[in-house]
């Protein structure tokens, strides 16, 4: 390497520390006008998202004003605006029983429900509430939505339908339910469930939920003896209905009386399948037992039994049925001189049809009877005898159950 050349890599040397850090410097400048732009952009943003308060609240809470705000969130919606309109209407029922001849006759509490106050007329108040939270009491006591306790009286129950209405004094009541269109509903739409899940230390609990299912039909068995008696047509909600529930209401987003609560599905395997009486189906019920004291229905005079549980042997021997008729419904006794004696039904006749309707069982005919039929009406019947097909018609009375 030559003097020259030397000379010019010693210099080279010297200058690359300054070099290095020329380089650093503009990298740095470039990398904080970046870091800016991209801030200004994003500042709008961060500020409707709230990073900017908590970046501001993590400095140990301090106030850079000196001036230290409380925070308030007034939540007002349409949910909210529902159960204004409609909790007060709800209340509590208690049902009071005789506890034997050991505790001095004295009432011992039975159980809970729910009830809803839906008229007001002069110096009397209506709830209506379920047959199985009144059933059996000896006396009920109201809870109202404030806490007072009023005594009541029970006016009239229907257990096919598990309705009862009750009345009060109205003096302290100043909110009474209305009454909403269960026809008008929908699957999706949302619902309110307000009543005392677990008794009155939960009083007016409220939950919501949905419209899960409509126009669902559930078997009861009345008499308990493993037969189902009767559907009972429910909305289904996944609105949260716990015991106690019993008897309130099932609102809509306007706060209107859509459903009464009735019962819940509790298998283990199941959850969130809560069902409520459409108010639309019990009104007509609630009607009959506030002016007659139980509901007035049609009556033919007959005890029946569903064909199919009536063994095989029996539907061709004693009924004498065609092979291929499995289903209707047998007669097993007739009322004297009701309208079934009268049109001229006689024991073992099975009947298969109302009106031009196939009744294949119990249940279906009850729905007929009780559902398409008024006191009055004329009923035709098609039925079998002795393997032979025959017609009818009566005139239905009054029920005498």
């Amino acid at each position: 390497m030559t003097n020259d050349e030397e000379f010019r890599y010693e210099e080279y040397k010297r200058s690359r520390p300054q070099r290095k850090r020329r380089g650093y410097f503009f990298a740095g400048f470039i990398g904080a006008i970046i870091g800016a732009l991209i801030i200004v952009l994003l500042l709008p943003r961060l500020s409707q998202l709230g990073v900017l308060s908590m970046l501001q609240g993590s400095t140990s809470g301090a106030n850079f004003s000196g001036i230290t705000q409380g925070v308030s969130v007034d939540v007002d919606t349409d949910v909210t605006k529902a159960v204004d309109i409609a909790a007060d209407a709800v209340v509590g029922i208690t049902n009071l029983q005789e506890s034997g001849f050991w505790a001095d006759a004295s009432e011992s509490e039975a159980g809970t429900g729910s009830g809803v106050i839906y008229r007001k007329s002069g110096d009397t108040a209506y709830i209506v509430t379920n047959n199985h939270v009144v059933e059996g009491a000896s006396e009920l006591e109201v809870t109202l939505a404030d806490g007072k306790k009023v005594s009541a009286e029970l006016i009239g129950s229907d257990i096919w339908t598990d309705l009862a209405v009750l009345k009060v004094s109205s003096k302290d009541i100043s909110k009474v339910a209305e009454f909403g269109n269960s026809d008008a509903l929908k699957s999706g739409e949302p619902v309110i469930a307000i009543g005392n899940p677990l008794g009155l230390t939960f009083s007016g609990s409220v939950t919501q939920g949905i419209v899960s299912g409509l126009d669902r039909t559930i078997p009861i068995d009345i008499n308990s003896d493993g037969v189902a008696d009767w559907q009972s047509e429910v909305i289904q909600t996944d609105a949260a209905i716990n015991p106690g529930n019993s008897g309130g209401a099932l609102v809509n987003i306007k706060g209107q009386l859509i459903g009464i609560n009735s019962m819940k599905i509790s298998e283990s395997s199941v959850e969130g399948i809560g069902l409520a009486i459409p108010i639309n189906s019990a009104v007509p019920i609630i009607e009959d037992l506030e002016e007659y004291g139980e509901v007035k229905r049609p009556y033919m005079g007959v005890e029946l039994e569903s064909v199919s549980d009536i063994p095989g042997y029996y539907q061709e021997e004693a009924l004498k049925l065609p092979k291929d008729l499995t289903t209707g419904v047998a007669i097993k006794s007739v009322s004297p001189k009701s309208p079934a004696e009268k049109a001229g039904l006689k024991e073992l006749d099975v009947i298969v049809e109302l009106d031009g309707k196939k009744i294949k069982d119990l249940i279906e005919l009850r729905k007929h009877l009780y559902t398409d039929k008024k006191i009055g009406d004329k009923l035709k019947i098609k039925y079998y005898r002795e393997g032979k097909e025959k017609t009818a018609e009566l005139t239905l009375s009054e029920d005498k159950m």
